[in-house]
């Protein structure tokens, strides 16, 4: 739980993002999300248009599905150490990260996959109506694509946001051609600080409406 200093400094800091951003091209529903980015990176390109790209329904779905008790699989331990545990604690989330999984590295070089695309294909179950959260390996997003198209899986939200030089751009374009909510960007910015706090702005979001 936030302590009263921790909360007047965060509150300040969104004071100081709303203030140095001004207009912006997102709505109501979407601009928390974008300012918790910006919070999380004191990166300001991502209040640029077209920056965060949501897909019409993936506000509603994540946030119902979250609602509703949804697991919440990530591709790094990254993207778990930046959620607000709270929040999963009181909807009853279930948080995933398979990638450190002893017998994970010896399955994927017997499929001739990363471990990242491997731990997204034995998490294929508790997918299903959960949210994947991706943040660092563009390899896993491609996997969650090709596992959607294959009907293995539909989640109720995939966020998509690695970063790196190699198909991170490329794969957050891939997402934005599969019928499922996403919330991605554009290029080759990202991580598991944006990707985790997608996900706090979303809880913040349920708590508020």
């Amino acid at each position: 739980m936030q302590t009263r200093k921790g909360q007047s400094i965060e509150d300040e800091s969104m004071e100081i993002i709303e203030r140095e951003v001004g207009s912006h091209p997102y709505n109501k529903m979407e601009w928390p999300i974008v300012r918790r980015i910006i919070h999380a990176t004191a990166d300001f390109d991502f209040a640029g248009e077209n920056k965060i790209v949501f897909h019409k329904d993936a506000i509603t779905s994540g946030i119902n599905a979250l609602k509703n008790g949804c697991s919440i699989i990530a591709d790094v331990n990254g993207v778990i150490g930046g959620l607000n545990k709270q929040n999963p604690k009181d909807f009853g989330n279930n948080l995933i990260c398979n990638i450190s999984d002893p017998d994970l590295a010896e399955r994927a070089k017997q499929e001739n996959k990363t471990r990242a695309q491997m731990s997204m294909r034995i998490a294929a179950s508790e997918m299903n109506g959960g949210i994947l959260v991706i943040g660092n390996a563009p390899t896993a997003l491609l996997e969650v694509i090709k596992m959607i198209r294959e009907g293995v899986t539909k989640p109720a939200l995939v966020i998509g946001i690695p970063v790196g030089f190699v198909s991170a751009a490329e794969s957050k374009e891939e997402l934005q051609t599969v019928d499922v909510p996403f919330i991605t960007n554009t290029g080759r910015k990202g991580g598991s600080s944006c990707a985790a706090s997608i996900v706090n702005a979303l809880f913040k979001l349920l708590r508020e409406n």
